[in-house]
């Protein structure tokens, strides 16, 4: 892979990191780290509604899912970042062999190419 090449994946890379790492701040300052007390903005000793109080635990499980599927991303982004600085960037490691550009254009922080990966997902499933 030319250095070309490598810097385009690196620019992709990062951008996404960067828009990853707004969400996750976005998800934090939404309440995530807040009590439901917090967030209703209810400071008496009276309980919730049981519906209210279902209603809040869905969403912040919500966020919750969100916030650690965004966290698992950033780091596989990362993963892909130390890649390149190592220069194994792009090379499958299953096999070993090229992951194509069409694969890393769609999945930039791809470690397996398309056939090692189809082979790990049919294993999952067995």
């Amino acid at each position: 892979m030319t250095k070309e090449q490598l810097n385009h994946y690196k620019k992709i890379i990062m951008e996404k990191r960067a828009a990853l790492l707004q969400e996750l701040d976005r998800l934090k300052s939404s309440g995530l780290n807040t009590s439901m007390k917090d967030t209703s903005g209810d400071h008496s000793s009276y309980a919730f509604h049981m519906a209210d109080q279902g209603t809040d635990t869905m969403d912040r499980e919500q966020q919750y899912f969100f916030a650690s599927r965004e966290g698992n991303l950033l780091y596989h982004l990362n993963l892909a970042l130390e890649r390149i600085e190592r220069g194994e960037y792009g090379m499958c490691v299953g096999c070993g062999k090229e992951i194509s550009a069409e694969r890393l254009e769609a999945v930039p922080h791809a470690r397996l190419c398309i056939e090692c990966k189809s082979k790990e997902e049919r294993q999952k499933i067995k």
